[in-house]
């Protein structure tokens, strides 16, 4: 129940009371870049976001928690169609990449490459592939 309310309280205030917020919105944006490629979150998707957090954040469990949930704030408002939808999500990661270039060594190619086992549809695959294509041009065109 603490935790539960304490998390909440955090996800209120993050911009106040997290440590390098911007950075961990950069990289909420790009998992929700591949995960809401066919606008859900199953099981696998959620299992593999939990673990990609836990590799990013192994030494710090509430800011993984933090962006777990970010992650599926995102998502929602793309599902929702609440003022953000893929190609707005697309612009937003690029624009912040061309301002701190130091961002770009956030994108990991191969952690976001194992959520394609999650998708079913074929089509989802291929803009899976593309995502993950212009992020890694992307990655090479802005980074440092």
């Amino acid at each position: 129940m603490f935790k539960k309310l304490k998390r909440n309280i955090i996800k209120m205030f993050r911009e106040i009371l997290i440590y390098h917020n911007k950075s961990l919105e950069f990289r909420a944006k790009i998992l929700t870049l591949i995960v809401a490629i066919d606008d859900q979150i199953n099981a696998c998707k959620d299992k593999k976001l939990r673990e990609v957090a836990a590799k990013v954040y192994a030494d710090d469990n509430t800011r993984a928690d933090l962006l777990v949930d970010t992650v599926h704030e995102y998502c929602l408002k793309i599902q929702t169609n609440n003022g953000l939808d893929l190609e707005h999500l697309i612009l937003l990661v690029e624009r912040e990449a061309k301002e701190n270039k130091r961002y770009t060594k956030k994108i990991n190619i191969e952690r976001l490459k194992e959520f394609e086992e999650c998708l079913t549809n074929e089509d989802d695959k291929i803009f899976h592939q593309r995502v993950i294509e212009y992020l890694r041009v992307m990655k090479e065109e802005y980074g440092e």
